[in-house]
Formats: C-alpha cells, structure tokens, sequence
C-alpha cells in the first residue's frame, strides 16, 4: 500500500516539476515582449494569450504537486496542536465533502471544454489571429485526474492515520528551507531535537 502511495505521490511530483518550467520560458517570454514592444516597437498581439495559457497551466498543475507535500494552505495555527488522528478525521470529512466533489466537477466540465475546443478547433478571439485554446483546455481535465488520483491516495493516508495514529511517509523533494544547514548554523543536533519532542511528549501525557 505505501508503495502505491508513494509512486501517485512522484507522479504528482514529476508533473509539477516538468510544468514548473513553465515559470522560466514565461521569464524570457514576457522580458521578449517588453524589450520588442518598448525598444523596437513591435508588441506581438498573440502575447498575452500566451502568458495567460501559460500560467494557467502552470497553477493547475501544480494543485496535485502542492497536495502531494502537503502544502496547501490550512489553519496550521490551530491544526498543528492536534493529534495526528484528529487531523485525520478532519482532513477525511473535508476530502469526501468538498475536495472530491468539487476536483470530479472540475474533471468532468473541463473535459466537455476541451472535447468541444478540439471539434471546433478553437482560438482565442481577444486578438485577431489569437493562439489555438484547445492545447490550454486539454490541461482542465488532465490536472483534474491527476489532482483527484492525488487526493485519493491523501484520503487512503487518512485512513492509515486513524488506523495507526501516525501519518504514512510522503516523498521526499526540495524543502524551502536546508534543515540541515540551518541545524548546523543553530548548533543543534537531531539527538536535542529528540530529547526535546519526547519532553513535549510527556507533558502532554502529564496534563
């Protein structure tokens, strides 16, 4: 069962990654865009349909990568406190209530865009001449598979928790933060770090 959480967790992973490029060809594009327009006077109309597309397949593709490291935006000041099993319970209830209805609406609508985009062989009509949509709208669905696959396996770790009382591993990948270097800079040790979680560990048993 880890295993199969774990290979979800780096397909996630390895979507996100590859899109995540997408933030450098946009870097060059719109410095393109400005020295064209500004210093040789020839803007491209197509530009910021292009940018636009380009960030919007950025964002949701990045929805299942974020979910995987678990890094979606909660009430931490208050979730934090709580047991690993009352999380759990928590994270299930809204799973099944909001984020899988809402992800399988998302899948569903966006491949009915994107079938209809393809048929009519659709282009953007903000400019004359505007760029294909349909590559754009083939991304709805496809983030919203991978999205929903990813808050399956999140709902399995869910179970695994209330099960357990402790959270299943997730997949390793780039922290925003050296852990290890800041250690080193603090001077602290994994073995303080230790004696100081068992010390919050019985006295919360104490209380």
């Amino acid at each position: 069962m880890q295993k199969l959480l774990l290979t979800v967790d780096k397909i996630s992973t390895a979507a996100g990654q590859f899109f995540a490029w997408l933030i450098v060809a946009l870097t060059f594009m719109i410095s393109w865009e400005v020295f064209s327009r500004y210093v040789l006077d020839n803007p491209h109309p197509w530009a910021f349909d292009v940018m636009s597309m380009m960030y919007g397949s950025l964002f949701m593709m990045a929805g299942a990568y974020t979910l995987s490291k678990n890094g979606h935006v909660r009430g931490d000041v208050l979730y934090g406190f709580f047991p690993p099993r009352l999380q759990a319970g928590l994270d299930l209830a809204l799973y099944i209530l909001f984020f899988i209805p809402g992800v399988v609406a998302m899948a569903w609508a966006g491949y009915g865009f994107a079938a209809e985009s393809w048929a009519i062989n659709e282009h953007s009509n903000i400019t004359a001449n505007g760029p294909p949509v349909y590559p754009f709208k083939t991304i709805i669905p496809i983030a919203g598979a991978i999205l929903l696959a990813q808050g399956l396996v999140e709902i399995i770790r869910c179970i695994v928790c209330l099960q357990q009382g402790a959270w299943p591993s997730r997949g390793e990948d780039v922290e925003e933060v050296d852990v290890e270097k800041l250690k080193e800079m603090v001077n602290v040790k994994d073995e303080d770090i230790a004696k100081l979680d068992a010390l919050i560990v019985t006295n919360k048993d104490k209380k």
